[in-house]
């Protein structure tokens, strides 16, 4: 399986964000795309529409719990993963796969070229297995096939 059989299931909708804007914007646009992680853009007109880096909510808390609020106001450029790790649409999924468990990232940039045309995610790629799997195994999924934990009296 390609990256690109990824692509057309889940649709090439991307979230990004500019370079510039502060991170308080990144937050409510990963909100609202309902995704962890955003592409980040540099939209000078020098420079073209070139992707610069990846911001994730993973950064965020990091950054908050390192240096406060005040990261909030930054720019994304301040938190983002410069130079992030990119896939084509004709590698196999495997590779990403590699990518993501060798660098500790769930979110990577497919790029044809130097045109960015989608992100998959684990999410995706956790999808993709479930779509896979025979209806069979999945019916039987029940109460019974889930994880007891004990539940605290006063939760």
């Amino acid at each position: 399986m390609k990256v690109e059989d990824i692509l057309r299931k889940k649709g090439t909708r991307i979230g990004m964000v500019r370079v510039n804007e502060p991170v308080s914007t990144a937050l409510r646009l990963m909100k609202a795309e309902n995704t962890g992680a955003l592409v980040v853009k540099d939209v000078c007109r020098t420079e073209g529409n070139t992707v610069v880096g990846v911001i994730s909510e993973r950064d965020v808390v990091r950054a908050l719990v390192d240096r406060g609020t005040g990261i909030l106001e930054q720019p994304v450029s301040a938190l983002m993963t410069r130079d992030p790790w990119c896939c084509s649409p004709s590698d196999p999924v495997r590779h990403v796969l590699s990518l993501m468990d060798e660098h500790g990232i769930r979110h990577v940039p497919v790029l044809d070229g130097t045109t960015l045309v989608g992100v998959v995610s684990v999410r995706d790629l956790i999808r993709r297995q479930l779509d896979d799997l025979p209806a069979d195994e999945l019916a039987g999924a029940g109460a019974s096939d889930r994880w007891d934990y004990p539940v605290a009296a006063n939760q």
